[in-house]
């Protein structure tokens, strides 16, 4: 049997939603989250694994929160824990070699032109822009700087010294609007009421002390390192950060405090629906050399290769589905029957 390049998700669509707020106080740069411009934003939930809560919790608390002004988004998170090391220094290096927190931007909803995002407890980042999802042959721009990007880390303990008293370490990231709208349409900040899908991660290696340093912990039998514990805010039901359907809905606020009108709208949850289709066209090619235009045949794949209980089934709704000998378009009415939703075989989705 050929192998399943696009696995569908082991979770359903519930992603978090969070109103990000103004920023209304001065800002100072030092990776500390315990002063008055934080104190008006909440903290999201605490991450999960990342492939869901049918996975045990953490072992270390990750929590995270935001704030917005005309010109930046500001991004805090906590991440305690007293395994605090890094090693690696030089930028736009695999960072994720370390312990390290990252975060995700996609500005419009539509899964690709998207961007990463990622840093150690030595402020080492690395930044890149991905056109598509690696699932769907994206490959990410290591070359792309988020300019004008403002970093700080504040470490409660000391970097590599087992031995000390570490309790956590916090991160602060300062992102312009400028460098993440370029590929919209009118290349502008978001206004109230609008929303970007992100998500964060932070990967922690299980190490061992040994010579009073940390080293990753390895498998005896093949003397390869254990792979690292993947913990975001938003489980993909994957190990596989890259699947921006599922990360959560970020809504910009005012000031004040949270608006109960800002909800995933309902055409979100319509693209979802596509998506699953999306799953199973992959699939059905994987298995069979060509796309399908049948929805049965689409639905019979899902019964069969959705895990678990999850994403077995389509809603009901009036379906198009057109297909060449290599690619694939599937599309149903919005909500309010005005547009189009479309998912294209390249993974991007769209309203129009």
């Amino acid at each position: 049997m050929n192998p399943i390049r696009i696995p569908i998700p082991a979770v359903d669509f519930n992603p978090p939603v969070y109103h990000c707020r103004r920023a209304t106080k001065p800002f100072l740069l030092d990776g500390r989250l315990d002063k008055p411009f934080w104190e008006d934003a909440p903290f999201t939930g605490a991450f999960l694994d990342i492939e869901g809560e049918h996975i045990p919790s953490p072992r270390f608390p990750t929590r995270a929160k935001m704030l917005w002004d005309d010109e930046n988004l500001y991004v805090g998170a906590l991440l305690d824990g007293n395994e605090i090391w890094g090693y690696v220094t030089k930028r736009d290096d695999i960072i994720f070699q370390d312990n390290d927190f990252e975060i995700f931007i996609d500005p419009d909803s539509d899964t690709q032109q998207y961007y990463e995002f990622e840093m150690n407890v030595l402020n080492t980042l690395w930044d890149l822009f991905l056109p598509a999802a690696y699932r769907d042959n994206g490959r990410g721009l290591n070359g792309y700087d988020i300019h004008g990007l403002r970093t700080a880390v504040y470490v409660d303990g000391t970097v590599n010294e087992p031995s000390a008293s570490n309790r956590s370490w916090s991160v602060e990231v300062v992102i312009p609007f400028a460098s993440i709208t370029e590929c919209l349409p009118q290349k502008q900040a978001p206004r109230e009421g609008e929303y970007y899908r992100m998500n964060f991660s932070r990967v922690q290696w299980k190490t061992d002390v040994k010579g009073g340093r940390y080293q990753k912990r390895t498998d005896p039998s093949t003397g390869q390192f254990l792979p690292e514990d993947n913990w975001v805010w938003a489980p993909t039901g994957v190990v596989n950060i890259h699947y921006p359907e599922l990360w959560a809905f970020v809504f910009f606020t005012g000031a004040a405090k949270e608006n109960p009108s800002f909800v995933i709208p309902e055409d979100e949850y319509r693209k979802w629906e596509l998506r699953k289709l999306y799953y199973a066209q992959q699939i059905f090619l994987d298995l069979n050399g060509h796309y399908s235009n049948h929805l049965e045949e689409l639905t019979d794949t899902l019964e069969k290769y959705a895990p678990g209980n999850v994403n077995r089934r389509v809603k009901p709704l009036p379906y198009r589905i057109e297909t060449t000998s290599h690619t694939f378009e599937i599309s149903c009415p919005s909500s309010d029957e005005k547009k189009e939703i479309l998912i294209y075989s390249n993974g991007k989705s769209e309203i129009r």
